[in-house]
């Protein structure tokens, strides 16, 4: 059961990646693929795109402090409900143009739970995220609860209620990486 989970996780890192791509131009969405597209074949694309997961390990050190370290998920990797993942989105601007205005979205994989504030990126970037399946962005989505005495509030959305990342670059600029970081537990 397990090895199929993490089948489930590889699948969904493909369609994950799969996804930005819709977003690039020059890339065709998966809705086009049997459609026939003239292209440039000397042209080269402008971004490549690489979705890596780890696993949180828990070990001691020789003084016998609790130490965090990664382990990257390859092949039949076994997950447990409770582990955390770290998921890394490295994006490569392979061309000689400064890319301007990308905007990344990263859908939170079934069967995960957004680690609060666990994203993370180094640059200009600004990070948003939705509640409702990638219809809305906001930078801290609030969802309103009736009180038992029939009143509303807004509150802070529930981490389980995260649906998508989108990570907004004003530029990317020629023969540089980026890379942004978030963390989910398995439910």
């Amino acid at each position: 059961m397990k090895q199929i989970f993490m089948a489930g996780i590889g699948a969904s890192l493909l369609l994950t990646t799969a996804s930005f791509m819709t977003h690039l131009p020059g890339v065709i969405p998966g809705r086009l693929l049997n459609s026939a597209v003239a292209q440039n074949p000397q042209k080269q694309q402008a971004l490549k795109l690489v979705l890596a997961a780890e696993k949180q390990v828990l070990v001691k050190d020789e003084q016998g402090k609790q130490k965090v370290t990664w382990q990257a998920l390859k092949g039949q990797a076994v997950v447990q409900p409770g582990d955390t993942l770290r998921y890394t989105l490295t994006g490569e601007n392979t061309s000689d143009r400064t890319i301007k205005n990308l905007t990344l979205n990263q859908p939170i994989p079934k069967g995960m739970i957004y680690v609060l504030k666990s994203a993370n990126f180094t640059g200009n970037a600004k990070i948003s995220y939705s509640i409702d399946g990638a219809r809305s962005f906001g930078e801290n989505p609030t969802i309103k609860v009736t009180l038992p005495n029939g009143k509303v509030e807004t509150k802070p959305a529930p981490a389980n209620a995260y649906t998508h990342i989108r990570v907004q670059l004003p530029l990317v600029a020629a023969k540089t990486k980026v890379q942004v970081t978030y963390q989910t537990q398995v439910r």
